[in-house]
């Protein structure tokens, strides 16, 4: 999974599905697209206006959990989310 986060665009990209393929997006709402892949599988979600939808200061850094325990990953901030002032 990616999470990339254009701070000139206001646009959160978050990618599900490394492998290359074509995908047909579809517009769920005026700010979100989903990128549907092979199989009808769930390949990508872009959020315009990102800043409106999503607590940007909350975003890093990333956990998430699986049926055992939380597990904290070993992401970097990108450089343009850092320079974003923190609310």
């Amino acid at each position: 999974m990616q999470i990339t986060y254009d701070s000139t665009k206001d646009l959160l990209y978050l990618r599900l599905d490394e492998r290359t393929q074509e995908v047909e997006n579809r517009r769920v709402a005026d700010d979100i697209v989903l990128d549907m892949g092979r199989d009808e599988k769930l390949v990508g979600i872009e959020i315009m206006d990102a800043s409106l939808h999503v607590r940007m200061d909350g975003l890093f850094p990333l956990t998430y959990k699986t049926s055992r325990a939380p597990v904290q990953m070993a992401c970097e901030e990108p450089e343009e989310y850092g320079s974003q002032d923190k609310k």
